[in-house]
C-alpha cells in the first residue's frame, strides 16, 4: 500500500495545524484515505494468479459431480495448465486444487465465493473464469445436471446472466434454452425434466451469441454489439495469462461473425 495521502496530510498538517498535533492528526487521516483507496483498488483489478486454486477446484469439482472424473476431463484440466503457462509452483498449486475439488466432501460454494471476490467490479474477467469451466462441462458432450448446476452457480455469483450463459455456450457450439429453469432449483425445466446444452451443428446461432431474440430491431442489435464487443475486448483484460487472453479473443471474433451474419441477413450497414 503507498501513503501518498498520509504523507501529504502529516505535512499539511505540520505547516498549518500547529506543529505535532496538526501532523498526528493529518497523518491518521491520511492513512484512512490511503486503507480505502487501496480496497478500492483491491476491488477493482484482481490479484495477478490469485484466481489459479479457486478455478482448479472448482474444475475438479465439475469433473467429479456426475460421480466420476473421466479422461476426457482430466485432459482438459491438462490443457488449461499448458495454456496459461502455469510455472512448476503453480502447475503443483493447480493440481493439488483440482484433486481437492474431487473429493465427496469439497465445498464448492467457498470456491466460487474467492472467484467471485477474484473478479471483483471487473465482470470482464469473469467471462475468461466462465470460459474455462464450460471447457469441462462439455468434455464429454451434452452435460448432465449436476455440472450445469454447478456452471450456473458460478455464473451467478459472478454477475453472469442465463442468457450471457446461453452466448457463452452458443460460442462453444452448443445450444442450451434457460427459460422456464429456476436459479434455486438447478438447471431443470418447469416439469422436473433436465434438457441438457445440444451440440449445434449447424453453427453458432448469431441472436444467441448476441444475446438478443430473432424479434428486435436493428437498432438493439447494435446496441446488444456494441456492449458485448465492448465488455468481451482482450484490451480490458489486464493481468490475466496469455491463454485468458486468447481465450477473449476468440469470443470477440465470434461476435464480430455473429454480427456480420445478422448484418447480411437484414441488409443493414
Amino acid at each position: 500500500m503507498t501513503f501518498t495521502w498520509t504523507l501529504w496530510l502529516a505535512l499539511f498538517g505540520l505547516i498549518f495545524g500547529h506543529g505535532l498535533p496538526g501532523a498526528v492528526v493529518g497523518g491518521i487521516t491520511g492513512f484512512i484515505i490511503d486503507s480505502l483507496r487501496k480496497g478500492q483498488r483491491a476491488r477493482v483489478t484482481p490479484e495477478a494468479g490469485g484466481y489459479i486454486s479457486p478455478l482448479f477446484n472448482v474444475l475438479g469439482a465439475v469433473a467429479k459431480s456426475d460421480g466420476r472424473v473421466s479422461e476426457a476431463e482430466i485432459a482438459v484440466a491438462e490443457r488449461v495448465m499448458q495454456r496459461m503457462g502455469l510455472e512448476h509452483e503453480q502447475r503443483k498449486q493447480a493440481i493439488i486444487a483440482f484433486n481437492q475439488g474431487k473429493q465427496p466432501e469439497f465445498n464448492v460454494s467457498l470456491a466460487i465465493e474467492e472467484l467471485r471476490r477474484w473478479v471483483g467490479l471487473r465482470r470482464d474477467h469473469a467471462f475468461p473464469v466462465l470460459d474455462v469451466v464450460i471447457e469441462t462441462v462439455l468434455a464429454e458432450g451434452n452435460p448432465p445436471p449436476e455440472k450445469m448446476a454447478i456452471l450456473r452457480q458460478l455464473a451467478f455469483a459472478l454477475r453472469v446472466s442465463d442468457m450471457e450463459l446461453m452466448a457463452l455456450m452458443a460460442m462453444k457450439g452448443y445450444a442450451w434454452n434457460a427459460t422456464g429453469y429456476s436459479r434455486g432449483h438447478g438447471p431443470y425445466g418447469g416439469n422436473g425434466g433436465y434438457v441438457p446444452p445440444q451440440r449445434n451443428t449447424q453453427g453458432p446461432d448469431p441472436y444467441t451469441v448476441l444475446g438478443i431474440a430473432r424479434s428486435v430491431d436493428d437498432r438493439a442489435v447494435k446496441r446488444a454489439y456494441r456492449k458485448l464487443i465492448s465488455e468481451h475486448h482482450p484490451d480490458r483484460l489486464g493481468d490475466l495469462p496469455e491463454a485468458m487472453r486468447k481465450q477473449a479473443e476468440s469470443r470477440a471474433s465470434e461476435i464480430n461473425a455473429a454480427y456480420e451474419r445478422i448484418k447480411a441477413e437484414r441488409g443493414f450497414k
